[in-house]
């Protein structure tokens, strides 16, 4: 039997807990067939590394690589260098570019299914900057995951959320891209919850406009819209934007506190997913759509059920540190040999924070070995002075 633990409280007080009373989640093999499901992938750096970390990018190609693999053996599909891989937050435009490459070298070998980030990032905005620069960062960036023979999600862009004067703006940019890329994209709504440098997107801060714009542009370039990824964290806003979707035009859901409800959908349709607590619940997630492709949405529900206050914790304010608790999930699950992130980022939430996702995730069925994930949370805990 698992030996207990002491966990920090909130009030600073130990307690004891015993993981392992929850048995972990098997997920069968394969593809789900009733949704399509991606998991925005996380990047393991190398900690070894003789570099900056806060300003450095060094990855553990093994490591990352073979996250991927994990990720396409449960059925999934990998959405790569997106803002899960720590895009805007310590990798850069250098490294994706080598991680997109490699990334889809990989799925080429497995026959697995891929869809990779091309932004604006590697644009260093100033006064000067202008809108055909942004249109040429993401032109360029749209043509190295083409170029690779991958396809794109074109996520946002600060650039463009920073130099655009009216929506019109925003209707110039995505239709001149739009109008040049050779397959279908999934187009990023990414909300400033995750990244508040993308606040006003689509020209207004009021949400109802920012749709308006944002369906206009879909509906004028529908043939070149495979779906869009809304990650606004506000499932009424999601259901109402995936009803208006021209036909054909894919709804992935990006809200990671409602996802359940959102895949499983309702009478007038649902949403498809690519997600990035699908990296860190993988297994459930898995076990959960093979459930839902049987029709039996009642097991569906009772999988999932346990992972959202997980996902919930994960991804609480400030969200967009929330790829602290991804990368600590993979640690405690023996997918890495250690809890360092690029730019410095695991230390990005509190100790107490990690002690109660571990809680979480294994009354969620995600420790597949208690006892490794408690001695891992052992050193995590001595670290911070806790014996």
């Amino acid at each position: 039997m698992t030996e207990r633990i002491l966990l920090p409280r909130y009030d600073g007080e130990l307690f004891a807990y015993v993981p392992g009373s929850h048995p972990p989640v098997v997920p069968p093999r394969g593809h789900p067939e009733s949704r399509v499901a991606y998991a925005a992938a996380h990047v393991v750096c190398d900690p070894l590394a003789d570099n900056n970390p806060t300003l450095d990018a060094d990855l553990d190609w093994d490591a990352t690589l073979a996250y991927r693999r994990h990720l396409w053996s449960l059925g999934f599909s990998v959405a790569e260098a997106m803002d899960t891989a720590q895009r805007g937050m310590g990798l850069g435009w250098e490294m994706s570019q080598i991680l997109i490459r490699r990334s889809l070298a990989e799925a080429r070998a497995e026959g697995a299914e891929i869809a990779c980030g091309a932004g604006t990032d590697h644009l260093e905005p100033s006064e000067e900057t202008t809108l055909q620069d942004v249109k040429s960062a993401y032109e360029e960036q749209c043509a190295l995951v083409e170029g690779e023979g991958g396809r794109v999600i074109l996520m946002a862009s600060r650039a463009l959320a920073a130099h655009a004067e009216s929506p019109d703006d925003y209707t110039e940019v995505y239709g001149a891209i739009l109008s040049q890329v050779s397959s279908p994209v999934i187009i990023h709504w990414l909300g400033e919850m995750f990244d508040p440098a993308l606040s006003g997107y689509w020209g207004h801060r009021d949400l109802d406009a920012a749709t308006d714009v944002c369906l206009s542009i879909i509906r004028d370039h529908a043939e070149k819209v495979d779906g869009i990824k809304v990650s606004l964290l506000d499932a009424g806003r999601e259901v109402e934007i995936r009803r208006s979707l021209p036909e054909g035009v894919r709804m992935y859901t990006g809200d990671d506190f409602n996802y359940p409800d959102l895949i499983r959908g309702d009478d007038e349709g649902f949403s498809h997913a690519l997600l990035g607590i699908f990296d860190a619940i993988a297994p459930a997630a898995s076990a959960a759509l093979h459930a839902l492709d049987a029709g039996d949405t009642d097991r569906y529900e009772a999988i999932l059920a346990p992972t959202l206050p997980l996902s919930r914790h994960i991804f609480k304010s400030p969200t967009r540190f929330y790829k602290t608790g991804v990368v600590f999930l993979a640690y405690l699950g023996g997918h890495q040999q250690h809890f360092r992130m690029v730019g410095g980022q695991e230390s990005s939430r509190s100790i107490v924070h990690l002690a109660k996702l571990f809680v979480l995730a294994d009354e969620a069925g995600l420790l597949p070995d208690p006892d490794l994930s408690s001695e891992r949370m052992r050193r995590v805990l001595a670290v911070a002075g806790v014996s």
